[in-house]
Parts: structure tokens; C-alpha cells; sequence
């Protein structure tokens, strides 16, 4: 898949697309008045910088010709004082580009992390998350560089070309054309450049999404590759990538190694036109010597920006390419959208009800087949059912995570669809089996840093969670830090957490979806403790595969394949002797064996 999305990536527009240049330049205009100056800034450098060749002239002919010493010292002067103010305006320019582009690229990556965040799951269903990771990370940062200086520092590279011709025809346009005789071939040798190292570029580009997709895959399943020694193949496997990013890397490198002498060759061959044209019109006294020296200065100062901008292009063409990816990622609309006028219903009663519901992942592959049931306010009611049957898919269409194909699903009489994801997600709380913890400590896993939630609230619902116990016996109680998903808790502890993250939260409507599942029997009786809390006065979904904690429901579903088979209490489906039946055979002989 990460090579596919690579694939993906390399399959975008090669060439500077001007729909794409137009829309990443949108990203200055909150900054109009900042560039402006930056622009102006980088024009005065380059009109000084062109300046003092121009000067050269007036004092080698003018003042040492004639002996003018205190002329001479005036004109040292002037260059001395536009060296002095070029390096302060140089500073401000820096300056000022640099805060440009780093405030442009924090207003980017707070968009693109703001939209992910509105999309749905089933854009995270298709997508790697390392891949929407090095969007908003890597991506965005090869913006810098174009934002800070790459195309404000461009248009100085071409005012100074400009001032240089100006200044050249300005003082001899004969002797100006002869030096400009090499400009084809350094056009060509710049057109050959350019493509090589952009296919290079390119190819880093891929290599790179490799690397990540690696890095990433084999540290998310360390246990594995540590289980089952797999470290030496992992290594290979890596150095094998590693050892084509970096080659690659190195023709890139030899590209630039070339392409400099090659240009710093072709100024010098200018050179040797304005010595040998130049020269003979010395001789025949219709060039001066200092005009000669300040062409051979111009010429100097003539292929700096020619190669900064060749190099600038190629920056500008990466940029093209995380620009792509970036407005690709804020292209996606999520397929879940709010009502226009959504309806407000403050605290939900909890009265649950689906409706020939129909729905598919992909297509027409249904995993849920007209599925109909009702659960009362307050009631307790299972779901159990063999894995694949659809059990965890209802949740998902209750939270509207997804929407249904066909049928409705309603929450007190109304379709839930008509109120917002907002309002509908804050009346529902969802005790997953694989906890999710972030970084931070305890307290702000329970409170996930919501202001409502009081201490007292807090504390309560460690209480009624069964948690305190655990909390007492830390030192820092609950400001006890937890690192990344929690991998320093128990399973036991982590689902606990998770509870009373729920209980803070006082949902009406609470899903637990094999809460009890991957823990030992001593943990299991104390969640099971919990639950009774938990869901006291709740409406409350169960989805369970170990059919002893669910036997006091007031309502057990048994699903198949995407259908509802059986529905009733637990001696009412053990009367059946249906599949209910059949599934509380095959646990009981089980556990008699265990």
C-alpha cells in the first residue's frame, strides 16, 4: 500500500502547473504589505550590487587617469557605503522573508491538520497515516523554502540580471552583445540540467515515501519483528532502500558538481570574448580600459543569478509536487455532512431505533441486510454474533462514522441525520476493546483536555470506574504520565481509564465493544463492576464475544452474516435453541476444557 501511495505521488504533474503556482501564491495574501517591502528590499540589493561595476569606469578613466586622487577616494567611498548598506538591507531582507515564510507555512499546516480532522473514516480507510502524516509534516516544511526566500529572492536574481544589462548596454552595446554570444550555450547546458536533476529529484521523491513507509511499518510492529527475530532481514531489507536513496542522492549531487564548472567554463569563455573583441578595440581607442574592466566584473556577477535561478526552478518544481499532494488532501470533501439546519436536541432520552438498514463498505457488498430492531430508553442490549457478522459496523452507523445505504436510523424519533455530528457524538460515549491513550497523564485522558469537566467530576469518575484504587497507589495520582497509547498500563488498567473517560463525559446513549475481551478473569470481574456503573440509568449497547457477561441484558441480538437471526433474553434464546444456543454450547465446552 505505502508503494502504491508512492506510486500514486510520482503520478502527479511533472511540469509547473500554473493552476497550482496561482493557488499556493493565495497562501501570501494575508502578507501583501510584508512582500511588498521584501520585494522592494531585494530590488534596491540588487540595483546596489549592479552599481558598483558601473563605477569602475569612472574611476579607473575618469580619476586615476587623470590623477584625481581625492575624486578617487570619493568614489571608493560610495562603493565602500553601498557594500555596508547592500549587507544591512541584506539582513532586513533575510529577516523579513524568513518571517513570511515561516508564518505562511504555520497558517498551511494549521489548515491541512483542521480539514484531516474533519474527514471521515472512510478517507482513513483508504489512506496510510504515515502518508497524511508527511503531508502535514513534510510536505508542507518543502514549502518553506519557496514561502521564506525562494520566490522573492528569484525576482532579485532576475532585477540584478536586468540591472546588469542595463548597465552593459549602457556603456558599450557592441562590446554587450559579443559577451552575451555564449547565452545559447548556457541555455542549452541549463534546459540539460534541469531535466536530469528533475527525474533525479523525482526519484529521491519516491525513495524517500519508501524509507518512511519502511521506517514506519517495521516500528509499529517492533513486537513482531522482535518475536520473531526477524531484526538481521528487517536490517537488509532497510539498507537495500537506504542504499538506493542514497546513490540516487549522489547522481543528484554529480549533476550540480558538473553543471557549476560548466557555467563558471562558459564565464570564463566570456571572458576571453570581452578580452579578445574588447582588447582590439582598446587598441583602436574606441573602448576605454575601464569599461573593459567592468565588463569582465558584469560578467562575473552575470552567471550567479543564472545558476541561483536554475536551482531556484528545481525548488520550485519539489514545491509543485508537495503543493499537488497537499491541495489534493484539501480537495477531499468528507462524504458525512452535517444538515443545513440541524436540529438541537440538547440531552437524547436514548430511545434507539433501526430501520431496514442497508449498508455496504464497498459497493454493493453488503454487511448489513435489512436490519431492523428497537431498544427503549434505559435498556441494555447485546449483540453477539461471530466475527465479520456486523456486530462493530452498527456502532459505526449509530456514531455516523458512516451512513447508511438504505433505511434509517433513528435516536428518539429522529433520524440522525438531521442532527449535527456534534450533537449526535456528545450524547454517545464508545468503550472500544483497544483502548486509545495519548501522551500527557491520566487526568487528561479522562477529561481529554475539556474545560467542562470539573475536578470533582473527575474524581467521581475514577470512583465509580473502579480506577481509584490504582490512582491512590501512584505517587502523582492521577498527574501519573502516561507515554504514547498508554504502554506503560495494563490492558486492565487502560480499560478502566477508558470508563471513566466515559463516565466524565455522562453520555446517554453507551457502546461497549469487547470491553472485557483481552483481559484475565481478577481484571475482568473488576470491569465488569464497573460496567454496572457505567451503565446504570444508560441507555446501553453491548457487544460481547464471551456470552456470560451479557446474560442480564435486557435484549440479546444475535447476528449472522450481516443479518439479525435471533432476539430475546438470554433463557428465551437458550429455549430457542437456536444459534444463540449453539454459540453458548461451544463457549460452555470450552471453558469446561480450559
Amino acid at each position: 500500500m505505502a508503494e502504491h501511495a508512492a506510486h500514486n505521488d510520482e503520478a502527479l504533474s511533472k511540469e509547473i502547473d500554473p493552476k497550482i503556482l496561482k493557488r499556493l501564491l493565495s497562501f501570501f495574501r494575508p502578507y501583501r504589505t510584508q512582500i511588498i517591502i521584501a520585494t522592494l528590499l531585494t530590488v534596491t540589493i540588487s540595483a546596489l550590487a549592479a552599481l558598483r561595476p558601473r563605477l569602475t569606469p569612472i574611476a579607473i578613466d575618469d580619476k586615476i587617469a587623470n590623477g584625481d586622487m581625492p575624486g578617487l577616494q570619493f568614489i571608493i567611498l560610495i562603493m565602500a557605503g553601498t557594500l555596508v548598506l547592500q549587507g544591512l538591507i541584506q539582513y532586513a531582507m533575510a529577516y523579513l522573508t524568513s518571517w513570511i515564510g515561516q508564518k505562511i507555512i504555520f497558517d498551511l499546516r494549521r489548515k491541512v491538520f483542521r480539514h484531516i480532522l474533519t474527514l471521515d473514516l472512510k478517507f482513513f480507510d483508504k489512506n496510510p497515516i504515515g502518508r497524511i502524516v508527511t503531508r502535514v509534516t513534510g510536505d508542507v516544511e518543502v514549502l518553506f523554502e519557496v514561502f521564506s526566500s525562494g520566490l522573492v529572492t528569484a525576482f532579485g536574481d532576475i532585477f540584478l540580471i536586468l540591472w546588469i544589462l542595463f548597465f552593459m548596454f549602457e556603456l558599450d552595446a557592441k562590446l554587450t552583445l559579443v559577451t552575451l554570444a555564449v547565452i545559447p550555450l548556457l541555455m542549452y547546458m541549463t534546459s540539460v540540467f534541469r531535466r536530469r536533476v528533475r527525474e533525479s529529484y523525482r526519484k529521491i521523491r519516491l525513495l524517500v515515501a519508501r524509507l518512511n513507509a519502511f521506517i514506519q511499518e517495521h516500528i509499529s510492529g517492533i513486537s513482531v519483528v522482535q518475536y520473531f527475530v526477524k531484526e538481521k532481514k528487517t536490517i537488509e531489507e532497510f539498507e537495500k532502500i537506504n542504499r538506493e536513496h542514497t546513490e540516487e542522492n549522489k547522481r543528484s549531487i554529480f549533476y550540480y558538481a558538473v553543471f557549476f564548472p560548466v557555467v563558471e567554463l562558459i564565464g570564463a569563455l566570456s571572458v576571453g570574448l570581452i578580452i579578445w573583441y574588447g582588447g582590439g578595440q582598446v587598441i583602436q581607442g574606441a573602448v576605454t580600459i575601464g569599461v573593459i574592466v567592468s565588463f569582465i566584473q558584469y560578467t562575473e556577477m552575470f552567471f550567479r543569478p543564472i545558476r541561483d535561478l536554475s536551482e531556484k526552478y528545481n525548488i520550485l518544481q519539489t514545491a509543485m509536487a508537495s503543493s499537488e499532494r497537499i491541495f489534493a488532501l484539501l480537495d477531499e470533501r468528507p462524504s458525512i455532512s452535517d444538515p443545513p439546519e440541524p436540529k438541537m436536541a440538547g440531552k437524547f432520552k436514548g430511545e434507539i431505533e433501526f430501520r431496514n438498514v442497508w449498508f455496504a463498505y464497498n459497493k454493493e457488498d453488503y454487511v448489513l441486510k435489512n436490519v431492523s430492531f428497537k431498544i427503549s430508553e434505559g435498556e441494555k442490549v447485546a449483540f453477539v454474533g461471530a466475527t465479520g457478522a456486523g456486530k462493530s459496523t452498527i456502532i459505526s452507523l449509530l456514531t455516523r462514522f458512516y451512513d447508511v445505504n438504505k433505511g434509517e436510523i433513528l435516536i428518539d424519533g429522529t433520524d440522525i441525520r438531521e442532527y449535527s455530528q456534534k450533537e449526535l457524538r456528545k450524547n454517545i460515549a464508545v468503550v472500544l476493546q483497544d483502548v486509545f491513550l495519548f501522551s500527557g497523564d491520566i487526568r487528561s485522558n479522562i477529561t481529554l483536555n475539556n474545560q467542562d469537566i470539573t475536578e470533582e467530576i473527575v474524581h467521581a469518575s475514577v470512583k465509580n470506574a473502579g480506577l481509584e484504587e490504582f490512582v491512590n497507589s501512584l505517587e502523582d495520582g492521577l498527574s501519573r504520565k502516561v507515554n504514547e497509547r498508554g504502554a506503560t498500563l495494563s490492558v486492565g488498567q487502560k480499560q478502566l481509564i477508558s470508563f471513566a473517560r466515559a463516565l466524565a463525559y455522562d453520555p446517554r446513549i453507551l457502546i461497549l465493544d469487547e470491553a472485557t475481551s483481552s483481559v484475565d478473569t481478577n481484571t475482568e470481574i473488576l470491569i465488569q463492576s464497573a460496567i454496572k456503573k457505567l451503565i446504570e440509568g444508560r441507555t446501553s449497547i453491548i457487544i460481547a464475544h464471551r456470552l456470560s457477561t451479557i446474560q442480564n441484558c435486557d435484549k440479546i441480538i444475535v447476528m449472522h452474516k450481516g443479518e439479525i437471526k435471533e432476539m430475546g433474553t438470554h433463557q428465551e434464546l437458550l429455549g430457542n435453541e437456536g444459534l444463540y444456543f449453539k454459540l453458548y454450547q461451544l463457549q460452555y465446552k470450552e471453558n469446561t476444557q480450559v
